[in-house]
């Protein structure tokens, strides 16, 4: 963005982009006027990224150009016709949130330009949420992506990026395993319900002392059932009480 001219030139900051006209060349670069109250100095070795031999091949009095600051001296204002990195290395660091363009694509992630020296990687697991096969899959040549700076190796001029990082995590579904185990716990307690039932009708059946029972059984026998249950007998009524005792008074000799 060109800078106002009635900006004081101490005010401006490095990599501000001006418009200036070519006031005079030199064997060692150029005088441009920047429409600051200081001169602006254009070295040779700032006018092209290629290097330049002679200045006038480039460059003519009058001629208007686009420049950045590079430095501001008490006398002069130094520029620079190569455009600035949007970003040097001494300002990256983690957290930091740039938006850049996909210049290249692997199986394993996207690299994107966003004004540093080395493009950033975007590595496929970085890409979004959820599993990614390729970074085709997610991106492609020339798209426009923002994304957060995770790491900076600065001796191996390595930079990581995230695009996942900056969306919102999917929330999981819980609702479906909710209600299966709500109905689980219904299940379980109406099983548990009628084992308690079962346990308590069993309880209330009445008991019976093993001379009833032994008496019971030879009545049955004599009328010709077998397999009697213990629990599935009756009470009995005091006239087989009284029979059963004349029985064993009969059987059991005496001491007479």
């Amino acid at each position: 963005m060109t800078t106002p001219d009635n900006v004081p030139a101490v005010a401006l900051e490095p990599k501000t982009k001006l418009s200036g006209k070519v006031l005079k060349t030199t064997l060692a670069g150029a005088l441009v006027d920047i429409g600051q109250s200081l001169p602006g100095v254009l070295h040779i070795s700032q006018i092209s990224e290629t290097p330049v031999n002679k200045v006038e091949d480039v460059l003519n009095e009058g001629q208007e150009v686009s420049v950045w600051v590079k430095r501001v001296r008490k006398d002069r204002v130094e520029l620079t016709m190569i455009e600035p990195l949007a970003y040097e290395w001494k300002e990256l660091k983690a957290d930091l949130v740039v938006k850049g363009k996909v210049t290249r694509l692997e199986s394993y992630g996207a690299f994107v330009d966003f004004g540093a020296e080395r493009p950033g990687l975007i590595h496929v697991s970085e890409l979004a949420h959820g599993y990614v096969k390729t970074a085709g899959d997610v991106v492609k040549e020339g798209d426009e992506v923002e994304a957060k700076v995770l790491d900076v190796d600065r001796r191996k001029r390595q930079i990581r990026l995230s695009v996942k990082a900056l969306q919102d995590a999917p929330i999981e579904e819980e609702a479906t395993e909710y209600t299966e185990n709500r109905g689980k716990g219904k299940r379980k307690g109406k099983k548990q319900e009628e084992t308690f039932q079962m346990e308590e009708e069993v309880s209330n059946e009445p008991q019976y002392t093993a001379m009833q029972i032994a008496w019971q059984q030879a009545l049955e026998k004599a009328n010709g059932k077998k397999n009697v249950r213990a629990k599935s007998i009756k009470s009995t009524s005091q006239e087989q009480e009284s029979l059963f005792n004349n029985t064993l008074e009969k059987r059991i000799p005496t001491g007479g």
